[in-house]
């Protein structure tokens, strides 16, 4: 007798054709899940919480569309929410935006000693990074954004930025080179 054993489904790809069917629990699930990293995302590229929390919900008001016209990612859907969201901050500010850097406060994370020389030392730390960010081109603070900010992994990131995985690779290398470049540079002035 011969038994095929077939793959499990994924949690994301399970919950995913569930709310395809209108599951109220899955589409639940995948909101409370993804909601925050897209904000996150979202957030570091406008300044203002609250337009970032618009555009975070346009995203998942396209998906719910999406479901429903029975259009929506089969696969990745984490990659498919980043990708919406990036058009939607295209639509908002054009491809030329660079993040705020002001919020780099968010996405840095704090050391876990909280007395005012530690906090003095964090926000001099945040200050150096946000120079440096500054000074690199759109596309490698993207990159930097996608794949240590929010995790993705070198497929995803090529997908959502519309590039191959060697240019990703190449992006990531000259941006984190750059980075330690400059605040190798800072450091020692």
């Amino acid at each position: 007798m011969i038994l095929i054993v077939l793959p499990d489904i994924p949690y994301e790809t399970d919950l995913l054709a569930k709310a395809q069917f209108g599951d109220q629990a899955a589409l639940r699930s995948l909101y409370d899940q993804y909601f925050p990293p897209v904000y996150q995302f979202i957030r570091l590229r406008i300044a203002d919480r609250e337009d970032a929390r618009d555009l975070a919900a346009d995203v998942f008001m396209d998906f719910f569309s999406a479901l429903q016209r029975r259009k929506a990612p089969t696969i990745s859907l984490r990659a498919w929410l980043f990708r919406v969201a990036r058009n939607k901050l295209y639509d908002h500010y054009g491809k030329r935006r660079q993040f705020p850097t002001e919020t780099l406060e968010e996405w840095v994370p704090a050391d876990g000693e909280s007395g005012p020389e530690a906090q003095f030392m964090a926000r001099a730390r945040v200050t150096r990074v946000r120079h440096a960010l500054r000074a690199l081109p759109v596309d490698q603070q993207e990159v930097l954004l996608l794949r240590f900010g929010q995790g993705l992994n070198l497929e995803e990131t090529a997908d959502l930025m519309d590039k191959s995985v060697s240019a990703v690779k190449s992006l990531q290398f000259r941006a984190v080179s750059t980075l330690r470049e400059r605040l190798d540079q800072e450091s020692e002035v």
